[in-house]
Protein backbone atom coordinates (compact mmCIF):
# COMPACT_ATOMS: atom_id res chain seq x y z
CA UNK A 1 0.00 0.00 0.00
CA UNK A 2 1.17 3.41 -0.57
CA UNK A 3 2.11 6.00 2.12
CA UNK A 4 -1.28 7.68 3.05
CA UNK A 5 0.97 10.13 5.14
CA UNK A 6 3.60 13.07 5.04
CA UNK A 7 5.82 13.74 7.65
CA UNK A 8 6.55 17.51 8.39
CA UNK A 9 9.47 17.94 10.38
CA UNK A 10 8.67 19.99 14.09
CA UNK A 11 11.69 22.16 14.70
CA UNK A 12 13.51 22.40 18.10
CA UNK A 13 12.03 26.22 18.20
CA UNK A 14 8.14 25.74 18.20
CA UNK A 15 5.26 27.83 17.04
CA UNK A 16 3.29 27.66 20.11
CA UNK A 17 -0.47 28.67 20.06
CA UNK A 18 -1.11 30.28 23.70
CA UNK A 19 -5.60 30.25 24.11
CA UNK A 20 -7.68 30.59 26.93
CA UNK A 21 -11.55 31.50 27.62
CA UNK A 22 -11.87 33.91 29.92
CA UNK A 23 -12.41 31.86 32.83
CA UNK A 24 -9.13 30.77 32.29
CA UNK A 25 -6.70 33.68 31.35
CA UNK A 26 -5.56 33.93 34.99
CA UNK A 27 -4.83 30.57 34.81
CA UNK A 28 -3.15 30.46 31.77
CA UNK A 29 -0.88 33.87 32.37
CA UNK A 30 0.14 32.19 35.47
CA UNK A 31 1.16 29.23 33.66
CA UNK A 32 3.10 31.18 31.47
CA UNK A 33 5.09 33.07 34.22
CA UNK A 34 6.11 29.43 35.76
CA UNK A 35 7.28 28.14 32.31
CA UNK A 36 8.88 32.21 31.32
CA UNK A 37 12.39 30.47 31.25
CA UNK A 38 11.31 27.40 28.45
CA UNK A 39 8.79 29.15 26.28
CA UNK A 40 11.10 32.88 25.86
CA UNK A 41 13.21 29.49 23.77
CA UNK A 42 10.10 29.65 21.23
CA UNK A 43 7.84 31.58 19.15
CA UNK A 44 4.67 32.37 21.06
CA UNK A 45 0.89 33.44 19.49
CA UNK A 46 -2.16 33.59 20.76
CA UNK A 47 -5.90 35.11 20.64
CA UNK A 48 -6.64 38.49 21.14
CA UNK A 49 -6.71 39.33 24.45
CA UNK A 50 -5.03 36.28 25.95
CA UNK A 51 -2.29 36.83 23.71
CA UNK A 52 -1.95 40.60 24.97
CA UNK A 53 -2.42 39.82 28.67
CA UNK A 54 0.20 37.06 28.54
CA UNK A 55 2.82 39.81 26.69
CA UNK A 56 1.78 42.20 29.21
CA UNK A 57 2.25 40.19 32.47
CA UNK A 58 5.47 38.66 31.50
CA UNK A 59 7.38 40.63 28.70
CA UNK A 60 7.07 37.98 26.44
CA UNK A 61 6.76 38.56 23.05
CA UNK A 62 3.27 37.28 21.82
CA UNK A 63 1.68 37.80 18.28
CA UNK A 64 -2.09 38.45 18.57
CA UNK A 65 -4.06 37.11 16.71
CA UNK A 66 -8.51 38.07 16.33
CA UNK A 67 -9.92 37.64 20.10
CA UNK A 68 -11.27 33.82 19.00
CA UNK A 69 -15.54 34.76 18.90
CA UNK A 70 -14.25 37.19 15.97
CA UNK A 71 -11.79 35.29 13.98
CA UNK A 72 -8.70 34.48 16.40
CA UNK A 73 -9.88 30.67 16.07
CA UNK A 74 -9.78 30.07 12.66
CA UNK A 75 -6.62 32.08 12.04
CA UNK A 76 -4.76 29.74 14.58
CA UNK A 77 -6.73 26.53 12.34
CA UNK A 78 -5.17 28.34 9.28
CA UNK A 79 -1.89 28.53 10.88
CA UNK A 80 -1.70 24.29 11.88
CA UNK A 81 -2.70 23.82 8.62
CA UNK A 82 0.10 25.54 6.66
CA UNK A 83 2.33 23.96 9.48
CA UNK A 84 3.23 27.55 11.07
CA UNK A 85 2.15 26.31 14.47
CA UNK A 86 3.47 23.40 15.83
CA UNK A 87 2.13 23.65 19.41
CA UNK A 88 -1.47 24.30 21.17
CA UNK A 89 -1.79 25.12 24.81
CA UNK A 90 -5.70 25.79 25.50
CA UNK A 91 -7.16 26.56 29.05
CA UNK A 92 -10.39 25.88 27.87
CA UNK A 93 -13.57 26.39 30.43
CA UNK A 94 -15.45 23.01 29.98
CA UNK A 95 -18.47 24.86 32.17
CA UNK A 96 -19.25 27.84 30.29
CA UNK A 97 -20.85 27.87 27.65
CA UNK A 98 -18.88 29.86 24.27
CA UNK A 99 -20.29 31.92 21.71
CA UNK A 100 -17.73 30.41 19.62
CA UNK A 101 -18.13 26.64 20.58
CA UNK A 102 -18.00 25.30 16.61
CA UNK A 103 -14.89 27.55 16.75
CA UNK A 104 -13.53 25.81 19.59
CA UNK A 105 -14.67 22.41 17.81
CA UNK A 106 -13.37 23.08 14.58
CA UNK A 107 -9.80 23.91 16.01
CA UNK A 108 -9.57 21.19 18.32
CA UNK A 109 -10.36 18.77 15.47
CA UNK A 110 -7.22 20.86 12.93
CA UNK A 111 -5.25 20.06 15.89
CA UNK A 112 -6.10 16.40 15.81
CA UNK A 113 -6.03 16.19 12.03
CA UNK A 114 -2.71 18.07 11.96
CA UNK A 115 -1.02 15.80 14.42
CA UNK A 116 -0.12 18.46 16.34
CA UNK A 117 0.42 18.53 20.47
CA UNK A 118 -2.60 19.93 22.46
CA UNK A 119 -2.93 20.49 25.59
CA UNK A 120 -6.38 21.83 27.45
CA UNK A 121 -5.38 22.19 30.76
CA UNK A 122 -2.46 22.69 33.45
CA UNK A 123 -1.55 19.09 33.89
CA UNK A 124 -1.11 18.27 30.56
CA UNK A 125 0.99 21.59 29.54
CA UNK A 126 3.00 20.89 32.46
CA UNK A 127 3.73 17.57 31.09
CA UNK A 128 4.44 18.59 27.43
CA UNK A 129 6.49 21.19 28.50
CA UNK A 130 8.50 19.11 30.58
CA UNK A 131 9.27 16.74 27.62
CA UNK A 132 13.06 16.40 25.93
CA UNK A 133 11.07 16.76 22.67
CA UNK A 134 10.39 20.17 23.90
CA UNK A 135 14.19 21.11 22.51
CA UNK A 136 14.60 18.78 19.54
CA UNK A 137 13.63 18.34 16.31
CA UNK A 138 10.42 15.81 16.18
CA UNK A 139 8.70 14.18 12.85
CA UNK A 140 5.06 14.50 12.27
CA UNK A 141 3.11 12.24 10.94
CA UNK A 142 0.10 13.90 9.25
CA UNK A 143 -2.53 11.31 7.82
CA UNK A 144 -3.90 11.91 4.33
CA UNK A 145 -7.46 11.36 5.31
CA UNK A 146 -8.63 11.82 1.42
CA UNK A 147 -6.22 9.08 0.52
CA UNK A 148 -7.03 6.42 2.94
CA UNK A 149 -11.04 7.42 2.07
CA UNK A 150 -10.42 6.37 -1.95
CA UNK A 151 -8.61 3.51 -0.47
CA UNK A 152 -11.90 2.28 1.57
CA UNK A 153 -14.14 3.86 -1.29
CA UNK A 154 -12.14 1.59 -3.84
CA UNK A 155 -11.89 -1.48 -1.62
CA UNK A 156 -16.01 -1.39 -1.35
CA UNK A 157 -16.45 -1.23 -5.21
CA UNK A 158 -14.03 -4.06 -5.82
CA UNK A 159 -16.06 -5.58 -3.21
CA UNK A 160 -19.48 -5.01 -4.73
CA UNK A 161 -18.11 -6.01 -8.29
CA UNK A 162 -17.40 -9.24 -6.91
CA UNK A 163 -21.09 -10.29 -6.16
Amino acid sequence: MDKDYKIVKMEKQKSIALIAHDNRKRDIIEWVQNNKDKLSRHFLCGTGTTAKLIAAETDLPVTAFNSGPLGGDQQIGCRIVECKIDFMIFFWDPLASQPHDPDVKALLRIAALYDIPVATNQSTADFLIQSPLMVETYDRKIIDYAKRIHSRTQAYANKEELK
